[in-house]
């Protein structure tokens, strides 16, 4: 049991690595092209910031699934299952898709058709549902119409989804890769402790993907040096499909007959996450709740769904006055709540303990939500051994140092306290202190709170 885990390790690294390697070099890429948007209205970041971060992100990909495909206890999922070539498949043409949006800004509509293209040529060469668990009634077989719509649903809404949360430095990778990780468990769990050759491929997927999230994230933390665009982001929310479908549609529970005692046991015990329209929602439930307020947003007020605007989860935790790290971290911390609660569900889904634990969890998160201004701050003893924002000013200056860039006193936002110069350069107050235009930030985008600090930001980009 040890070895798979060393080998699903290996392929983790290696796709990481290439990932972060790639990276840099796409940089340079994407500014050499122009893929440098300006910046729009609902856009968080002060400076334009090349995309294209699909394309290391992709070749990451490329390079797990050639070293699964050489390792001992992996080959067999090549071997045994047409899924890996099918996944590449899917995975070429969207990201094709994706490059060229983030390059020439394609329509909406082109983008939909070929995200369902891009399931259907999954669904041609065999990664589609072929069955539901259904609670109390047991497996139901699904005809091949039946499967391919369920199949290319389950796709679109995920890859949007995904790429509706990419809105903040960081966070759709994050929220895959804590996704992916739980996802992960829980298919290793099926094929290592119940012996189900079938959900070999869903933990691969996971394992890619949580390298292609993890490689990319050094890069993309706030500052963010380059964002991933649709590019990446329609290419991560497909890999998490294609797992979904894998585990859910081709995993009999009948298999698991011995384990429960009967086929509507194992479906019960599996109900958490197993159920296709149920399991990427279940997984990526912040995303998905984001795409549908968003659609329900947008049709109320008489706009497309597909109209981007400022009105997302992340864009709403800025204005309450969450710092860009802080909103970013409890959007983390959401969605492993979900992810591994369900995941622990379902392996002790006769535990009452899980849900308490999770209702604990749900009130520290509503605390950090109702506390936007706070900082821990450290005693004086620990002042040179934390970040400055997290230092001690009680005995410091209250005097603010003026602008490098001119001879007024930097402005800083309400509730950022004010201190020493150095103090004053830490994340916190970087992020509350508005920055006069045409000054540059660190490493390309710097974020900012509520809309009623830039009045004029609407007016950066008037063609839109």
């Amino acid at each position: 049991m040890g070895q798979p885990v060393r080998d699903y390790l290996l392929t983790l690294c290696v796709t990481a690595a290439v990932t972060y390697l790639l990276t840099g070099p796409v940089r340079k890429f994407a500014i050499a092209v122009g893929a440098m948007p300006a910046i729009r209205a609902r856009d968080v970041h002060r400076e334009p910031t090349p995309r294209l971060g699909g394309i290391a992100m992709f070749g990451g990909l490329c390079a797990g699934l050639i070293v699964a495909d050489h390792l001992f206890n992996l080959k067999g999922v090549f071997e045994l299952s047409n899924e890996p070539r099918a996944l590449l498949s899917g995975a070429a043409l969207i990201w094709l898709i994706g490059v060229l949006d983030d390059k020439f800004e394609i329509d909406a509509l082109i983008k939909l058709g070929g995200q369902m293209i891009a399931a259907a040529v999954m669904v041609i060469q065999g990664l589609t549902i072929l069955w539901l668990p259904i609670p109390g009634v047991g497996t139901v077989a699904l005809t091949q119409w039946q499967g391919t719509l369920l199949t290319v649903a389950l796709v679109v809404i995920t890859i949007n989804a995904v790429n509706f949360v990419d809105g903040l430095d960081g966070l759709a990778a994050g929220m895959v890769c804590i996704a992916s990780a739980a996802f992960f468990l829980y298919a290793y769990r099926l094929w290592m402790g119940y012996g189900i050759e079938a959900a070999a491929p869903a933990t691969l997927f996971a394992a890619i993907l949580m390298g292609m999230c993890l490689g990319f994230l050094p890069h993309n933390m706030h500052p963010a040096r380059i964002f991933m665009g649709d590019s990446g982001s329609m290419l991560i929310g497909l890999v998490l499909a294609a797992g979904a479908i894998s585990i859910t549609g081709q995993v009999d529970p009948d298999l698991m007959q011995i384990f429960e005692g009967s086929e509507r046991g194992a479906t019960h015990a599996m109900l958490p996450v197993f159920i296709p329209l149920v399991l990427p929602l279940t997984i990526i439930a912040i995303p998905a709740a984001d795409l549908v307020l968003a659609i329900v947003r947008r049709t109320w007020n008489g706009q497309s769904p597909f109209a981007a605007d400022r009105g997302h989860l992340h864009h709403r935790l800025l204005e309450i006055g969450h710092s860009h790290s802080r909103a970013v971290l409890i959007m983390y911390f959401w969605s492993a709540l979900i992810a591994f609660g369900a995941v622990g569900y379902s392996v002790h889904s006769a535990s009452s303990w899980i849900v308490f634990v999770i209702i604990a969890a749900s009130a520290v998160g509503l605390v950090l939500l109702l506390m936007p201004r706070f900082t821990p701050r450290a005693p004086h003893w620990a002042n040179r051994f934390v970040p400055p924002r997290y230092r001690h000013r009680g005995a410091e200056p209250e005097s603010a140092p003026s602008s490098s860039y001119g001879e007024n006193p930097v402005p800083v936002a309400s509730g950022a306290q004010q201190g020493s110069s150095d103090a004053l350069m830490g994340e916190e107050d970087v992020e509350r202190a508005p920055v006069a235009v045409g000054v540059s930030g660190v490493n390309g985008a710097t974020a900012i709170g509520a809309r009623s600090r830039f009045p004029d930001r609407r007016s950066i980009d008037s063609s839109r």
